[in-house]
């Protein structure tokens, strides 16, 4: 919650609110609003360009959720320093 805030629904079975949700609807998929878990970092990260002592991130970085989604970096917010 620190640095990727709830959006969007989740969609994942293995996401225990969804499967919760799903059965209870006699088994149509129920999605429910996305918390994500996120329990290791964003790979790859860029080598290069550091902010805090830590690689700043690309659109090309993608970060793993528990519930088996993948989260990706659509718009860098940076367009004046080259990320390699």
């Amino acid at each position: 919650m620190l640095n990727i805030k709830p959006f969007g629904m989740c969609t994942s079975m293995a996401n225990p609110k969804v499967a919760a949700a799903t059965a209870k609807s006699f088994g149509v998929l129920t999605p429910q609003p996305c918390m994500p878990e996120i329990p290791a970092p964003w790979i790859p990260g860029s080598p290069t360009v550091m902010l805090n002592n830590m690689p700043t991130l690309s659109n090309s970085c993608k970060c793993m959720c528990v519930f088996a989604g993948i989260i990706n970096i659509i718009v860098p917010g940076e367009f004046t320093q080259m990320v390699a």
